[in-house]
């Protein structure tokens, strides 16, 4: 597996592979990988002669009062994870590789990115679509693959790979869970056990309005404060948002449709978490 530092350095590996007439896959992640990651690989290796996945933890997408210091970062283990999963080239620039001392170009989006978590975390967004920008530019891959969990950030890719032109399909892969239902992610590392079980609450919500839409409601209003009553139950859940809204513009709708979202926002002790639900998806397990 190549572990390519620079920009110049991936270049050179993309343009021999191009040459060749191989189709490239772009798995672009920020380390501390587990199995949701792990899942992206895989689709791309089913679809594409070369599998790239890029650990990056991009600054400009953090805030300055995030966590951007205490990410948690195993390179080597990273590495190990995606060299079994049988990954060509791992793309780990430094962030002056990616941003000169000077730079001030950036990439932003307005109405797709507002709203959920761009409500509260007003730079990422912004700091997302120049970071992939420049990664689409540096390996030309002809698909990138990106998790459901992040249902925003999916859905404003897409949209900036629609507006920009940029020649690639952008793959939604679906949210890969712990046995309880947790949704993986690399921050739910900073969780205690206590908090560990509080964080239950998250998937057990999502699957009580799962069981409601099968019902047959469709209220929107009606859905957010049932979800809201139930996470309230848990002492330990500190709201940031719960919205239905529709799944290409990620705008509140008033009636949930199939291919809606169904998302929300909690804070367990000083962890904040996501999850959501496409309307019309099989129902989470619990375990």
């Amino acid at each position: 597996m190549i572990i390519a530092r620079t920009i110049e350095e991936a270049r050179k590996h993309v343009q021999e592979w191009k040459a060749r007439g191989c189709t490239i896959g772009l798995c672009p992640t920020m380390g501390y990988l587990h199995e949701g990651h792990l899942s992206l690989m895989k689709a791309s290796k089913q679809d594409n002669d070369i599998t790239v996945a890029s650990i990056f933890v991009n600054p400009m997408q953090f805030g300055p009062t995030e966590d951007l210091a205490k990410y948690p970062r195993d390179f080597e283990r990273d590495c190990s994870m995606l060299e079994a999963e049988g990954v060509d080239m791992v793309f780990a620039p430094e962030p002056g590789e990616m941003y000169l001392d000077d730079f001030c170009t950036f990439v932003d989006m307005t109405v797709v990115s507002e709203g959920l978590c761009g409500r509260s975390r007003p730079v990422m967004f912004r700091g997302v679509c120049t970071v992939l920008t420049k990664l689409i530019n540096i390996i030309y891959p002809n698909r990138m693959y990106m998790g459901k969990k992040d249902c925003q950030q999916l859905a404003v890719v897409r949209r900036m790979v629609r507006d920009l032109n940029f020649n690639l399909e952008v793959v939604g892969c679906a949210t890969v869970r712990e046995e309880d239902g947790l949704a993986k992610s690399s921050r739910n590392s900073y969780l205690s056990q206590e908090e560990r079980e509080a964080a239950r609450v998250l998937s057990r919500t999502l699957r009580a309005a799962q069981e409601k839409i099968a019902a047959g409601q469709t209220d929107s209003q009606e859905l957010i404060d049932f979800m809201t009553a139930e996470l309230t139950k848990e002492p330990m859940a500190d709201i940031d948002y719960v919205e239905v809204v529709d799944g290409l513009t990620m705008q509140p709708i008033p009636e949930v449709r199939e291919g809606d979202v169904i998302a929300i926002a909690v804070r367990i002790g000083t962890t904040r978490l996501i999850d959501n639900f496409i309307a019309g998806d099989p129902l989470i397990q619990l375990g």
